[in-house]
């Protein structure tokens, strides 16, 4: 008998299978994030130039802007006002959500503790619930004439020196489980012998997770520790909800409400691009800020 020889064809089409696979994923990608991002950073770079009075055809064009959009967005005090609103509400989301989710992850994996299922359920469960809905479930349980917790405490859930406290509840509520869903996932992937071992030496429950389930969590927490600054970055769904019911809350709250208001208000779509681009590249700084300093520190690297 011969031997079977490869031929080339064949390991052509091998070869080309993994892209076969990615093809899908990668023309999504290209049609709704490529493409999308592309346009935006061409209309950043356009403006609508009036001639005479801007009535009749073709007095207003659109032209070329340069960098002047990103000038005027950059000395924008709104803008600026926005994002120390979201840093101080993104300071106080991130520690008690994070807090919680650590807490809840740790007690959950805890070798005492009952109806684990039951428990996981119960606080995932508000994940579930769509932003728009939760928002408006807890704006009227904020309002003044309908709250009860208005009734025990005598706060102004919506005013001015608590709204942020208020959106910032909402945030907590809904993003605790799905941390917790991914620490918890974390612990139950490492072995149970360490577990084992640190019992044998005589370590306690709180001795094992500060110095075994924690440092081994560490990976994960830097995950949903970025996954919570961009979302945190992008709040937009609480102040827009909540609005109506208040008048604490500005159209531009939040960077990405000053977008809105740009675009589809002001209709000034050139400046609203422009601050999409700026609001993105801020979200990538930080981000990669974070990782870099946690690199530096956690794992002594740079």
């Amino acid at each position: 008998m011969t031997p079977m020889t490869k031929r080339p064809g064949g390991a052509r089409t091998a070869s080309a299978v993994p892209y076969l696979f990615l093809a899908p994923a990668m023309a999504l990608f290209t049609l709704f994030m490529a493409v999308p991002i592309g346009y935006t950073a061409y209309l950043s770079l356009r403006r609508t130039k009036v001639s005479g009075l801007g009535l009749g055809k073709g007095s207003r064009r659109e032209v070329f802007a340069g960098l002047d959009n990103y000038t005027a967005t950059l000395a924008d005090g709104e803008l600026w006002a926005g994002w120390l609103r979201v840093l101080g509400y993104g300071l106080l989301v991130l520690v008690v959500m994070l807090g919680l989710a650590l807490l809840f992850a740790l007690l959950l994996d805890s070798a005492h503790v009952r109806l684990a299922r039951f428990s996981r359920i119960a606080v995932f469960l508000p994940y579930a619930v769509p932003g728009v809905a939760a928002t408006l479930l807890w704006g009227f349980l904020y309002l003044p004439s309908l709250s009860p917790i208005r009734q025990v405490l005598d706060v102004d859930l919506l005013g001015s020196g608590t709204v942020v406290l208020s959106m910032a509840n909402i945030a907590v509520w809904g993003g605790v489980g799905f941390n917790m869903l991914v620490l918890y996932t974390a612990l139950r992937a490492v072995p149970r012998s360490y577990y084992e071992a640190a019992r044998i030496d005589g370590a306690s429950e709180i001795q094992t997770a500060l110095r075994i389930k924690i440092p081994i969590l560490l990976p994960a927490i830097i995950l949903t520790t970025v996954f919570s600054i961009i979302a945190t970055i992008q709040v937009f769904t609480e102040p827009t909800t909540l609005r109506p019911l208040t008048n604490t809350i500005s159209s531009t709250w939040s960077p990405l409400m000053k977008v809105y208001r740009d675009a589809f208000v002001t209709g000034d779509l050139y400046s609203a691009a422009a601050t999409s681009i700026v609001i993105a590249a801020i979200s990538l700084v930080l981000s990669f800020g974070f990782l870099r300093v946690v690199r530096d520190r956690a794992f002594g690297e740079g």
